[in-house]
């Protein structure tokens, strides 16, 4: 069904999702510690986080993901079908809670 919003904790899947949409892993710069990517975050081209995110690797951004205890929340197409490029991370104990 178009427009309809799925969640996942799959790492297969998340990438797979974003790398289709063109998307790379990225954490927000004026967050990132020493050890620490900070604020996870998708860059897709042609958007305007290229000052404020940095390209991380898909380990550290998973390992955060993990951290964090996130889930992947997303729509695979808009209610027109087209592709969609709408996520958001959302907590797993907000997911459990549905």
């Amino acid at each position: 069904m178009s427009g309809d919003s799925k969640t996942t904790t799959d790492h297969n899947i998340i990438r797979k999702w974003i790398e289709e949409r063109g998307g790379k892993p990225a954490a927000v710069k004026s967050t990132a510690g020493k050890e620490d990517p900070g604020l996870l975050r998708v860059d897709f081209p042609g958007y305007s986080g290229e000052d404020s995110l940095e390209e991380i690797s898909w380990e550290a951004f998973f390992e955060k993901f993990e951290e964090k205890d996130l889930a992947f929340l997303y729509q695979d197409e808009t209610s027109k079908g087209e592709t969609s490029r709408f996520f958001k991370f959302v907590s797993r104990e907000k997911r459990a809670s549905k």
